[in-house]
């Protein structure tokens, strides 16, 4: 909580806004609890990310989720080619704070596993959209996607629910 007093006074102070640098764009936003959450993905409530590329759609934990979490040491992820439900769990990640279920936000068919993040399951922590995605799925039903929300959903979303914590 200081640390949260702390950066916004300092923002004020250094009057840090993008709304005074509207040339200003960026690929990515900042939450009040300084999650990245990048633009052009998709988001469940449950903090799970969604990029769908073509007929393929990579999964992972957000940020705020990574960040929430603490230190990852150790991932259970499902074999491929079984099938994942929106709204089901895949999986789990287990912290030094605690083991959370991992939910599909979409149905598909699990066509890749993140093998890395058995050796690194870190990678969760310092790459969570790039290195430290979890499972590549075909999805099923791609209008799935349009009950996601968006980067600045998202971002809302988070702000409420540490708010409410």
């Amino acid at each position: 909580m200081a640390l949260r007093i702390w950066a916004s006074s300092t923002a004020n102070a250094l009057k840090i806004s993008s709304a005074s640098r509207p040339h200003l764009t960026s690929a990515f936003s900042l939450s009040r609890c300084f999650s990245t959450v990048l633009d052009g993905l998709k988001y469940a409530t449950s903090h799970e990310w969604v990029k769908h590329e073509g007929s393929v759609a990579t999964i992972g934990i957000s940020d705020h989720a990574q960040d929430h979490l603490g230190e990852v040491v150790f991932v259970d992820l499902p074999e491929p080619n079984g099938q994942a439900s929106k709204g089901s769990s895949f999986g789990a990640v287990e912290s030094v704070k605690a083991t959370s279920d991992i939910y599909s936000p979409i149905s598909g068919e699990i066509v890749e596993v993140n093998s890395k993040l058995t050796e690194t399951p870190g990678l969760i922590n310092t790459s969570p959209y790039e290195d430290g995605w979890l499972i590549k799925i075909k999805p099923s039903n791609p209008s799935e996607l349009d009950s996601l929300l968006g980067s600045k959903e998202y971002t809302k979303h988070c702000e409420e629910e540490d708010a409410s914590h």
